[in-house]
């Protein structure tokens, strides 16, 4: 039963890992650029659930949806401001590091406002859970409802891209910029709303940590962050799929390298096993080689 249960509780984390990956990646695959200040939108939108919990009075839906505004916000926020006058820069190196500028900035900013100290995090999942095999095994409400919500948001996202004309402008957008303007496709906003999208999925994600493991600081969504920007590599930056199965899989080792391993070098494996899958296979799990015309 124990070992069901490492598993089931890696599930868990992979899924949070997961919903922070789909914003990796799917800003990554449009824009072509990696968003290391996404970790700690997870902290901004953690922090706003629970101001708007303990201090307005709010229910826990209605902290869960402050949270997703203000990150929303925040995002294209942080897109247009730090983004994208670097989008035509003529080296990465550029907007990767403003990236980390921003990464400083929001965790700054939350040492000035919060402090540093931790602060108990309020569940918003009030449901106990449940209980097999005259209770040997457990499932917390928090582990049930984090794997649904994950699997809900792959399956809308997949949708969404898929089926809906601002999804195939994104994917247009993510083939060729310039002939997705051509077409009549507003580029910029397609970015933005991106952005948008991911910082939303940031902030659920950080409630939803926070509730399973009920500690807060300004440094939360940093390891988190790369966790899942590892997941999102694992499993093919880039692909919707990927960053879920990179996600669910980056869980599951973290926890049973804790529980057969050793605690202290967990997060030395999912490193490791992620050099060895570059290794064996550079695009990660799902992800395709691209071949350029010289």
């Amino acid at each position: 039963m124990s070992f069901i249960s490492y598993l089931i509780n890696g599930v868990s984390l992979g899924s949070v890992y997961a919903i922070i990956a789909l914003g990796y990646t799917m800003v990554y695959g449009i824009a072509k650029m990696l968003n290391f200040a996404h970790g700690d939108v997870i902290m901004i939108g953690a922090y706003m659930a629970l101001v708007g919990m303990t201090q307005a009075g709010l229910s826990p839906v209605l902290g869960v949806l402050l949270a997703v505004v203000v990150c929303t916000v925040l995002g294209v926020l942080i897109e247009r401001v730090a983004y994208k006058p670097l989008r035509n820069a003529s080296s990465s190196l550029a907007v990767l590091i403003t990236a980390i500028g921003v990464s400083y900035l929001l965790q700054n900013v939350a040492l000035l406002i919060f402090g540093a100290n931790a602060q108990s995090f309020q569940s918003v999942i009030k449901w106990k859970g449940l209980s097999f095999a005259g209770g040997k095994l457990s499932i917390s409400g928090e582990t049930i409802v984090t794997i649904a919500a994950c699997v809900i948001i792959m399956a809308v996202l997949i949708t969404f891209v898929q089926k809906t004309k601002p999804g195939q402008a994104m994917r247009a957008v993510s083939e060729d910029k310039g002939a997705a303007q051509l077409m009549g496709i507003n580029v910029n906003g397609t970015i933005a709303l991106t952005f948008a999208i991911g910082s939303a999925l940031a902030a659920i994600a950080g409630v939803l940590l926070c509730s399973a493991y009920p500690s807060l600081t300004p440094y939360t969504g940093a390891m988190p962050g790369i966790k899942a920007f590892v997941a999102a590599v694992f499993g093919g930056i880039g692909s919707i799929p990927g960053a879920f199965i990179g996600g669910i899989l980056l869980g599951i080792i973290e926890i049973l390298g804790k529980a057969y391993i050793s605690s202290q070098l967990a997060d030395a494996i999912v490193f490791a096993v992620l050099i060895i899958v570059l290794l064996v296979k550079p695009t990660g799990l799902l992800g395709k080689n691209i071949q350029e015309k010289v």
